[in-house]
């Protein structure tokens, strides 16, 4: 698969089968292919965290405790299932690999393009996911830059985790070719020298 039909074909995949484990070869590629991603000044301030196992309940608790807080009181029996709920939640992929930041204190640094790499670092995961013939989907969300979740990882004030990718084989196969709207619609060529873009 050439890096342009991955780009392409790759889908957001919400249903894998969470007992069939990925081999240690194959999870590996994919954390290979998010090292490799770019970052200015060669900073590398992406962490990854596999979570795989009970090491799932880990996370899942840390969901379970930020969902408690919205609630005042001791919770009934329908807010109680859906913190159990909660919990269950990465156990929807047999692997769930947390990205996050730890921006550089490099004097030049700017911080913004720290998470940008850490972005990046996320798709090449996705793609190389999706060229071994695996199923994945990066989630986000509120509770991700909770405290306790930058507690949980240990991270700094200044790092966050930027996103969850949950990976397995997929249960479910899209076919359908995603749409886009034409990069036509967002680019601006500039062929003179002007003061400012006026479209």
């Amino acid at each position: 698969m050439d890096v342009f039909e991955a780009i392409q074909t790759r889908r957001s995949i919400g249903k894998v089968d969470p007992h069939e484990m990925v081999d240690k070869e194959t999870l590996e590629k994919v954390l290979e292919a998010g090292n490799w991603a770019p970052s200015h000044y060669k900073t590398e301030p992406w962490k990854f965290f596999v979570h795989t196992g009970e090491g799932r309940r880990a996370l899942g608790r840390v969901l379970r405790e930020i969902q408690r807080e919205k609630i005042d009181g001791e919770p009934d029996e329908e807010q109680l299932e859906k913190l159990d709920k909660t919990v269950e939640k990465p156990f929807r992929a047999p692997i769930v690999i947390t990205i996050a930041v730890e921006p550089s204190e490099k004097e030049k640094v700017i911080e913004i393009e720290e998470y940008a790499a850490a972005h990046a670092a996320a798709q090449n995961m996705l793609l190389a996911a999706h060229a071994l013939g695996l199923g994945a989907i990066w989630r986000s969300g509120k509770p991700m830059y909770h405290d306790k979740v930058r507690e949980f990882y240990n991270l700094t004030e200044r790092g966050n985790v930027v996103g969850f990718i949950y990976l397995g084989f997929p249960a479910t196969v899209k076919d359908r070719l995603a749409e886009r709207n034409p990069h036509e619609a967002k680019t601006v060529y500039i062929h003179e020298d002007i003061d400012r873009i006026n479209e």
